[in-house]
């Protein structure tokens, strides 16, 4: 991760333009009046939480992520709001040095002997007799397709101590690289063995789909630990992993869910019935990386793990991690009301899914698979979760349980932001432990809650500071508004082809129209992918596609991949671009952008108009000299665009 990539990650965007405008949450988005022009009429400013950027859709007609927010506010070139931002994360930055260029071939290396080892084992799995017993356990006893076991690259580790050492130096890689790829392991006296054996292998990729490492699970029952993961390696960090974000992060995005269980093969039997918005964490309690990645996707998190005491302890491990991502805090004890504060902040949303007794996700969707659909959407939130944890084999007749479950429950409740929450809480919590509701506020009206710092205040659905804001801009989109279909037009076109780029801005330049930019498009997003397309475009190292893949943040490639899966138009105007000709995507691309600009322009004019109007009633000169001037060169532009729009007519 660049340190770029580390910073975005770890600086919240809505605190940090909370620190200098006031945001009003609209839908996912935060809405507020633009701090880089006067208005103080229509909240024009859009932070988008869930991509980390921000766009002014008045006057300033600008947008980026936090660097560029702080270039604007501060003045600043972007090396001055590097250096910022990072003190700020607590992100040292350190120039690339031939040494990082080493380290980042020794790791391609090292994925291209993970992918030789699942070739390895897939051949062993499918076309060794010593397999045969690991497939009929993965088709029998795991109900497992074909289809479903060469989707996940699943195979054999055969016995032996030597069987993949043979192979791997065959394939010409070192003693060496396989100890620091993880597949064999080290003896005090350097001689080396390979890590699994007779296990079935489960490759795991990080969220790119590149290789990490791998999970084995036993055949022999007498054998120790069930399941073996690689060792830690430059590659295999299980705090940072989650198996099958690759396959899952499209289902994750389009659900609007992310659904965590406890094991590799109930991930692949869930995605098997259907549900492909689940991952797993590697053995491990549930870590800020992982919350952090799953919250680039999604607001709601389901924790839907074994019902055996392991699964339980799981969950409070996922609940206490959960807290501490979100606040930020190095405290190791378990607190839900930290968890509540931040989740309202940051509109998380953690539920659990109780899951019947005896039964793991596997055996639930080979039951029946829309009763896993059922438990996933009946998941708790945390409060009512921690409520019934408390209670769960005590005896609330005796007045101390009530007392000791009273005092841990109702924190939590009077932190919840919502008042209707906190009441129905309270009752709950009443009718649980059998005593009169007042008995829990001692009589008394609840204690009001401390007023939270303005930028910190999430308006709930139907309230007064929602109602009554006619003013507020809906929800900003990109798949509903015309502009942003406009945009997802030309960027797909672009990503199926990026040479095209070339002849667009030939034809742009042959109508006196310049260049397609990035500041063409509205979506700050879009902007991000477009300088991405352009440099892969500008350089002739490799090619334009593969540039594109190494050069995308992990967010640019969940939105690239939203672009391509969707195959929606602007108008009855476009075409498919999957099925059309070059030189119709050509003509296709050209109206868009033109159409863009001529949408752009009109807005401009209208704007300039109302200036015109103010500056006459003033009866400032300059102001009218000014304004005038730039009515006259957007009506040039215009009339340009117009021409170019008539190319097409008809």
């Amino acid at each position: 991760m660049s340190s770029i990539e580390e910073i975005k990650e770890r600086i919240d965007i809505v605190d940090l333009v909370s620190e200098t405008v006031k945001l009003r949450r609209s839908g996912k988005n935060y809405t507020g009046f633009c701090p880089f022009h006067e208005n103080t009429r229509t909240p024009s400013f859009v932070v988008f939480p869930e991509t980390g950027t921000w766009r002014c859709f008045g006057q300033c007609n600008e947008g980026g992520d936090v660097f560029k927010f702080v270039m604007k506010k501060e003045g600043w070139d972007f090396k001055e709001a590097l250096q910022y931002l990072a003190e700020r994360a607590g992100v040292e930055l350190k120039p690339r040095t031939p040494e990082d260029e080493h380290r980042d071939e020794e790791h391609a290396r090292l994925r291209e002997l993970l992918e030789s080892a699942v070739t390895f084992y897939r051949h062993h799995l499918h076309h060794t007799q010593a397999g045969a017993p690991a497939l009929r356990y993965l088709q029998e006893k795991r109900n497992l397709t074909p289809e479903t076991i060469e989707r996940f690259g699943l195979g054999y580790a055969p016995q032996g101590w030597d069987i993949a050492i043979r192979y791997f130096r065959e394939q010409g890689y070192t003693p060496e690289e396989m100890v620091a790829s993880g597949m064999v392991t080290q003896w005090d006296d350097g001689r080396i063995y390979d890590r699994f054996r007779n296990r079935i292998t489960i490759p795991i990729r990080d969220a790119r789909g590149r290789m990490a490492g791998f999970g084995a699970r036993i055949l022999n029952p007498e054998d120790v630990p069930k399941f073996l993961n690689s060792p830690q390696t430059a590659l295999f960090n299980k705090s940072r992993l989650l198996y099958g974000l690759d396959l899952a992060r499209k289902a994750i995005r389009r659900r609007e869910e992310a659904v965590i269980v406890e094991g590799y093969l109930d991930v692949i039997a869930v995605h098997q019935a259907g549900f492909a918005n689940v991952v797993s964490p590697m053995g491990t309690a549930l870590t800020e990386h992982h919350l952090r990645a799953l919250k680039r996707l999604t607001r709601r998190i389901v924790l839907a793990l074994d019902p055996d005491a392991a699964g339980d302890k799981a969950t409070l491990r996922g609940l206490e991690v959960a807290r501490q991502t979100l606040e930020r805090s190095d405290d190791p004890v378990f607190d839900a009301r930290g968890l509540l504060r931040h989740e309202a902040r940051l509109q998380a949303d953690i539920r659990v899914a109780t899951l019947p007794d005896g039964l793991d996700p596997d055996e639930i969707v080979a039951r029946d698979p829309q009763e896993w659909a059922a438990l996933i959407e009946a998941a708790r939130p945390i409060v009512e979760h921690v409520m019934e944890t408390l209670a769960a084999g005590r005896d609330l007749d005796d007045p101390k349980v009530k007392v000791e479950i009273a005092n841990r429950v109702l924190p939590l409740i009077e932190d919840v932001p919502s008042p209707i929450e906190r009441e129905t809480y309270r009752q709950r919590l009443a009718r649980l432990l059998r005593v009169d509701e007042r008995a829990l506020t001692g009589g008394r009206p609840p204690a009001k809650r401390r007023r939270r710092r303005p930028s910190r205040q999430v308006p709930s659905p139907g309230s007064a500071a929602l109602s009554t804001d006619a003013a507020a801009p809906p929800a900003v989109s990109l798949t509903y508004t015309a502009a942003a279909r406009q945009e997802a037009h030309i960027l797909r076109a672009l990503l199926r082809n990026p040479p095209l780029l070339f002849r667009l801005d030939r034809s742009l330049q042959e109508a006196e129209l310049g260049r397609l930019r990035a500041d063409d498009f509205s979506l700050a997003v879009h902007q991000d992918i477009f300088r991405v397309v352009e440099a892969a475009v500008n350089q002739d190292l490799i090619e334009e596609e593969i540039y594109l893949l190494d050069h995308l943040s992990e967010d640019l490639q969940g939105v690239v991949e939203a672009l391509l899966e969707e195959e929606s138009l602007p108008d009855e105007r476009f075409v498919p671009a999957r099925n059309a000709t070059e030189e119709r995507v050509l003509e296709d691309v050209f109206r868009a952008v033109v159409d863009l600009r001529r949408q752009d322009l009109l807005q401009r004019i209208e704007h300039v108009r109302f200036l015109l109007e103010e500056a006459q009633q003033a009866g400032d000169a300059a102001r009218l000299e000014e304004n005038a001037r730039r009515v006259l060169e957007y009506s040039q532009v215009l009339r340009r665009l117009d021409a170019a729009s008539r190319r097409f007519a008809g």
